[in-house]
């Protein structure tokens, strides 16, 4: 434990540092600055808060599904949200469903201690790959039940390493382990994790009410009326640079196009509409003016629309396959599109799991994208892929209401 806490010293040490030049790094310092006075500004809470602790914006996905259904269930049950990284506060940090949304103290014994007895609470979840031990530990000793939930585990993490002994005595301060998929149990049970239920992932159920109601876009519609879509959601540059060659190799295809770029800034919006070789609009233009006649393209140039646009596509591409992972694939999948995704996906249980059906579709690059897209053009095998994207969200609904079953109503 020495060395760990050793470790981290230095860490957080060099993310201060990097404050200095970074902006990432300085939003991670400035907004730990007095934690524990806006936790007082909160208190005194109706009664013990639920507290859920999330990396980032992706964990989010994963715990909202269980914030929402505790509020829901218990709306007087007050709710501490916690993330580590700026990504994720910056954009929650207004979340309706938290009676508080922090940033998470630095993992030493002190900031553990001081938090858990300020906020007092009822119980404790972290999200898919959070496990700061020092918190952890703390909990375990002051008897705070704690729970993971989304548990995602490869082989290679440091929990099934020889020299991973601590790890392991941490996840087994966990009281139950909520895990994704049978391979996670396997592998925990081999290091003697035995309190471990496979629940599957709880943005099934976010994507799947989403998919019930999604939001109607009359200019995209309109768009798939006049062709099938390819949705390209989430692009970064290595997508979009894929599109645009096949877009020059292929200025025919049957299809329209709406690029949802991850990167909205003026700058990159500019940077897609330059190398476009087809008539295309701004989706805010385009609601403004209305569609031109010969518009092939539309670029996403709002946030918050994604998620309801893939119910009038016909193809998805998800970015971020060909940098540090893919985005989330299980929206287009709730409504049965065949998505295409570059070849960085092996964190992702979900994308495992269809591309080894069928129903997701990985590739290295432009030639793999054409051989792909046109082997989807024929109805029988795009059809197959329909089925298995459907098959899998009907089987993996239902991850919130057994977490909740098997937590908050002990």
């Amino acid at each position: 434990m020495h060395l760990y806490n050793f470790f981290l010293f230095f860490y957080h040490s060099a993310i201060r540092l990097a404050a200095l030049w970074n902006p990432k790094a300085k939003a991670w310092t400035t907004g730990r600055k007095n934690w524990e006075e806006k936790i007082k500004a909160k208190l005194p809470f109706t009664e013990k808060p639920i507290w859920i602790h999330c990396a980032s914006l992706g964990e989010f996905e994963q715990g909202r599904p269980l914030i929402e259904k505790i509020k829901s269930e218990n709306p007087e049950l007050p709710v501490v949200l916690s993330f580590y990284s700026p990504s994720g506060f910056e954009i929650r940090k207004d979340y309706p469903y938290a009676d508080l949304v922090l940033y998470l103290p630095a993992d030493t014994p002190a900031n553990a201690r001081r938090w858990l007895a300020l906020l007092e609470p009822k119980m404790a979840y972290f999200v898919k790959y959070e496990f700061w031990l020092n918190y952890l530990f703390e909990l375990d000793r002051r008897e705070i039940p704690r729970y993971l939930i989304a548990g995602s585990f490869r082989k290679d993490q440091v929990f099934f390493r020889w020299y991973g002994g601590l790890f392991k005595r941490a996840l087994k301060r966990f009281e139950k382990l909520f895990v994704q998929t049978e391979s996670d149990k396997n592998l925990l049970e081999n290091i003697g994790i035995t309190d471990v239920i496979v629940a599957g992932d709880p943005r099934i159920d976010r994507v799947a009410a989403i998919a019930e109601n999604p939001q109607k876009i009359p200019v995209i519609a309109e768009l798939s009326e006049r062709a099938p879509l390819l949705i390209v959601g989430s692009s970064w540059p290595p997508e979009e640079n894929i599109l645009n060659t096949f877009l020059q190799k292929n200025k025919d295809v049957p299809y329209s196009i709406v690029i949802a770029p991850h990167d909205i800034s003026e700058t990159h919006l500019q940077q897609i509409a330059t190398h476009l070789t087809v008539p295309f609009q701004r989706l805010s233009a385009a609601q403004t003016t209305g569609l031109f006649p010969d518009t092939r393209v539309l670029i996403v140039d709002s946030i918050g629309l994604l998620s309801s646009i893939y119910q009038y596509g016909k193809i998805a591409f998800i970015g971020g396959g060909f940098g540090t992972g893919i985005h989330n694939i299980l929206e287009p999948v709730v409504f049965g599109l065949p998505t295409l995704i570059g070849s960085n996906y092996r964190k992702f249980p979900e994308a495992i799991t269809l591309v080894r059906r069928g129903g997701v579709f990985a590739i290295t690059g432009e030639e793999d994208f054409t051989k792909q897209f046109t082997a989807l053009l024929d109805p029988d095998y795009y059809n197959q892929a329909v089925k298995i994207n459907r098959a899998f969200i009907e089987e993996n609904t239902g991850a919130t209401e057994l977490i909740f079953a098997q937590t908050l109503l002990l």
